[in-house]
Formats: structure tokens, C-alpha cells, sequence
């Protein structure tokens, strides 16, 4: 399983964005209570925004960090400047990807506090940490090869397992479970849950109704789009589909909502990101059926998908993106998909 899902091309939006982004392990209030804490990562994107809200005598977090030695230390040092002469009283997981639950096990141990998060994050997690349940670096290889990849492209881009345990240890062993339309107040405030799918299994956003500011996590970016990707544990899932469908839960949300997310700088304009984001897969889709007139292999649409070849990690996340895309136009009727003697899975565009 991956360990950082990478993220579409670049897609310009002309949004608002009212805060200049702060130095690495530095903070900025961006709204009443609302801290803005930039931590760096060692892998594109290059940062991950966290953001503590005042919680009566607390500070909530929401989302952790990359468990390194970098981030504890720009941690530590947060600590040592106590913002508010405010401990962390809470934790909040948006989900299970390393730069977000990295160092949750670290933080519930520090503060002697349970994290709070979505059940299917938690036991993602755990799963991708220990390789099982068909997140481990064999069952990927097999997966991808049969949408045409060559097996030696994987290991020669460096992927193998582990990567995501290094990540984030030591993981929670136990987590008090939210879901969607919950309302968790925080400092006297509610802050509504929003439970979106495609990215990850069960991501968790929060948002202030009476404050108008949303904590997206990675379902709404700024500047790129977030990875959306078919796995081996559901290899005839439609997680395209399950991202589109939740991208409407956002759109009721006031328009002049401010926008925090994980990559990227905080903004306004949240229905303009979204019709975006919607035109941009449309598009993506509507270039596929156009090539898949005769069968054509995941792997063989690669380049025509997003317009480069791919010969490092990243090709990890290219294919799993190109399957969900494929895979959203065979749930639609609008190519078929067959295995041929080899196995190898085609798609071919439905006259």
C-alpha cells in the first residue's frame, strides 16, 4: 500500500487567498481560534498544513505530521512557545495517510489522550502498517500487473513495502470514533463532520457553520487535485464516482467559506474549486473513452492520461488513478472491460 498518495496535475482556479504561508514549524491565526501550523515533508507535496483550535484551556489538532524526527522537533518547538499556554487536549485524524495520522501514537501518548477519528481510517491504518489485507507490496505488483504494467517498472521506481509503517509509528492502538454529521464542540462552538469518500476510505472534514471555515483535509486543494486511486483491496471499486458524489456535501456549505487545507494555501471561492475539480475529471474522462477505441491496457494510457511517462514513485499513484478513471467509465456503460488470455485486464470504448 502507498505510502504519500500523490496528487493530479496543477489546476489554476481563481480563489482568494487572504494569508501568506508561514515558515515550516511556524504558526499563524488565519481565523478567530485558528491556528495555522506548516510542517515540511520530504516528498511532494513539500508540506502539510495542520490547525489547532482553541478549546477552552486546549487546543484541539487537527491532522499530525509525517512521524520524523523533523516534525517532532518543529513540534517540540511549538510546544515550548505554547501558543496560549494551551495544552492539546484533543486530536482529531481527518484520515490515515502518514502526513496526517503520522504521529498520532506519538502525540496520544505525550498528552494521555485517545485520537478522534472515522473507524474505516483507523483500521486502514493499521492494516496498510502490517501489509495485510491485500496492502501489501506483492498484491500491488500482482494488481498492477494485470492492467498491463511491467512489474520490474514498480521495483524499479523504488516501491517496496514499509514505507508507510515507517511513516507513522507507533500507530494508536485505540481511537474514539466520529462519523459523518456529527457535531464536536470545540470551544463552545459546534464543528459539524463531513465525511467524504474516493481519497480515502473514510475522510473526515470539519466545519464551522457559525464561523464559515472549513477544515477540507485533502478533499478540497487549493492548486492540485487530490489522488483518487482503485487499490488492490477493492480492485473493482469506483472511488472516481464516490469522490464526485461527495464533492456535493461541500457544495451546500456557504460560498464565502474559508477553506483550510491540508496542501496549499487557505482560500475562498469553494464553489469555483469544486466546479473545477468536476471539469477536470470530466475532462480526463471524456479524453479516455475518446483513445479507448480499440482495448487498451491501464498502463498503455498512462502518458495519454496525464501527459508525461512516469519512472518514479509517482507511477505508483499514476496507475491507480488511471484504473479509477477506467473503472468509472465501465461502471457508467461507457467502455467495456475484459481480461484476455494473459489476464491482463483491456478496456474499449462501448459503441
Amino acid at each position: 500500500m502507498a505510502g504519500k498518495p500523490a496528487f493530479s496535475a496543477v489546476i489554476p482556479g481563481k480563489l482568494e487567498y487572504p494569508f501568506e504561508t508561514p515558515a515550516a514549524g511556524s504558526v499563524q491565526e488565519v481565523a478567530s481560534g485558528v491556528l495555522w501550523v506548516h510542517m515540511p515533508l520530504p516528498f511532494a507535496p513539500d508540506h502539510v498544513n495542520l490547525w489547532l483550535v482553541a478549546d477552552g484551556g486546549a487546543w484541539t489538532l487537527v491532522d499530525c505530521g509525517l512521524a520524523s524526527s523533523k516534525t517532532r522537533s518543529l513540534w517540540e518547538q511549538i510546544f515550548a512557545r505554547n501558543p496560549g499556554r494551551r495544552p492539546i487536549g484533543r486530536v482529531i485524524v481527518t484520515h490515515y495517510h502518514p502526513d496526517h495520522i503520522g504521529l498520532a501514537g506519538w502525540l496520544a501518548t505525550k498528552f494521555e489522550l485517545v485520537p478522534w477519528m472515522t473507524k474505516a481510517e483507523f483500521l486502514t491504518a493499521h492494516a496498510a502498517c502490517h501489509g495485510v489485507g491485500g496492502t501489501g507490496y506483492a498484491r500491488l505488483r500482482e494488481f498492477f500487473a494485470s492492467h498491463g504494467l511491467d512489474p520490474s517498472r514498480l521495483d524499479a521506481a523504488g516501491v517496496q513495502d514499509g514505507s508507510y509503517r515507517r511513516g507513522v509509528e507507533p500507530l494508536p492502538d485505540t481511537f474514539h470514533r466520529i462519523r459523518h454529521g456529527d457535531r464536536i464542540d470545540i470551544g463552545g462552538e459546534p464543528w459539524r463532520v463531513i465525511v467524504g469518500y474516493g481519497h480515502a476510505p473514510e475522510h473526515a472534514a470539519l466545519y464551522s457553520e457559525r464561523g464559515r471555515v472549513l477544515i477540507s483535509g485533502d478533499m478540497l486543494l487549493p492548486r492540485i487535485s487530490t489522488n483518487v486511486s482503485v487499490w488492490p483491496v477493492e480492485p473493482d471499486g469506483d472511488p472516481l464516482g464516490d469522490f464526485l458524489d461527495s464533492l456535493n456535501r461541500f457544495s451546500e456549505l456557504a460560498a464565502d467559506t474559508l477553506v483550510l487545507p491540508s496542501h496549499g494555501r487557505p482560500f475562498r471561492g469553494l464553489h469555483a474549486r469544486i466546479a473545477e475539480l468536476k471539469a477536470h475529471h470530466q475532462a480526463r474522462l471524456d479524453a479516455l473513452a475518446q483513445v479507448c477505441g480499440q482495448p487498451r491496457t491501464a498502463a498503455e494510457l498512462l502518458a495519454g492520461l496525464f501527459g508525461r511517462e512516469f519512472n518514479d514513485y509517482q507511477l505508483l499513484f499514476a496507475m491507480g488513478e488511471a484504473i479509477a478513471h477506467l473503472n468509472h467509465l465501465w461502471r457508467k456503460g461507457m467502455v467495456r472491460r475484459a481480461a484476455g488470455s494473459d489476464g491482463t485486464w483491456r478496456y474499449v470504448r462501448v459503441a
